[in-house]
């Protein structure tokens, strides 16, 4: 055979095995998958944005906890911060006592708010506007900037930037103590392609821990999780920073039991938002 059709061949060898459909992949070809670790948003990902309706957007526990700060500071022009630069304490109890987002550690008593740092929701959401530029900090005050005045007013476009700014820039290993900060958020996109694909039904939590382990085992190697198995810790980790603190906060996730205990398997089915807004396709 001829070097040129030698190399053809080659080439047509590889790219057919990157379009197929890989089981350890849940079904996703390598080519795909490597768009939704490289590029989950991309055109040529399997993962799309849709537009919602109008009465959808109040439904978003994050999209209107953002929404409130940023309509106080389009109404006021700035809010001054404390001298670590966090919300003063009258913003946060007021963010709180809106309900957009509850945490059970202050309904239960455990922990009381009395500044930006003792609610895990209010300091993220003035964390994403900040590392998504719709804020900025100067001289102490918090103000949107040029490009946030006009995003704030479109409700699908502050939603999709909230979004990725979360799943892509946000560090999710930044409020636990898990040892590990690339499990959950890397190829976070695949755990989209698998909730659209199984969340229909009500799933254990290591239902998708298992089969995001599958494709990406290499995420176990470094793990010392001490008391509990190495599957264990990796497990609770993933469903924690997945569910919980990321789907959850968007209302794209349900579960039966009403504060979540990563010690124990919860059950998980996808919202009907989370269908209206991300779509996924073969």
């Amino acid at each position: 055979m001829e070097s040129g059709n030698l190399e053809k061949e080659i080439e047509k060898f590889i790219n057919d095995f990157n379009a197929e459909a890989t089981a350890d992949f849940n079904g996703l070809s390598p080519k795909q998958m490597h768009q939704v670790i490289y590029d989950p948003f991309g055109v040529k990902s399997p993962i799309s944005f849709q537009k919602l309706e109008e009465e959808d957007y109040v439904k978003i526990p994050m999209l209107s906890q953002v929404k409130y700060l940023t309509n106080h500071l389009q109404q006021k022009g700035e809010l001054k911060l404390t001298k670590i630069g966090n919300l003063p304490i009258k913003m946060v109890s007021e963010l709180y006592q809106k309900a957009f987002i509850r945490e059970d550690h202050i309904e239960r008593g455990i922990s009381k708010l009395y500044k930006e740092s003792d609610s895990m929701s209010v300091s993220l959401s003035r964390i994403l506007l900040e590392i998504s530029g719709l804020t900025k900090k100067r001289h102490g005050k918090l103000s949107l900037t040029k490009a946030g005045k006009k995003i704030v007013s479109n409700d699908q476009e502050l939603l999709e930037l909230l979004f990725i700014t979360f799943a892509q820039k946000f560090n999710w290993s930044y409020f636990d103590g898990y040892e590990d900060e690339h499990i959950g958020q890397m190829a976070m996109g695949f755990s989209l392609v698998l909730l659209s694909k199984y969340g229909d039904r009500p799933h254990q939590a290591n239902f998708y821990a298992e089969k995001y382990f599958t494709a990406f085992p290499n995420l176990l190697l470094n793990i010392q999780p001490g008391y509990r198995s190495r599957e264990e810790y990796a497990a609770a980790c993933y469903a924690l920073r997945t569910f919980d603190r990321f789907l959850q906060y968007f209302n794209f996730i349900s579960k039966p039991d009403s504060a979540f205990d990563p010690s124990k398997n919860t059950s998980i089915t996808k919202t009907p938002l989370f269908d209206k807004f991300i779509r996924v396709t073969s």
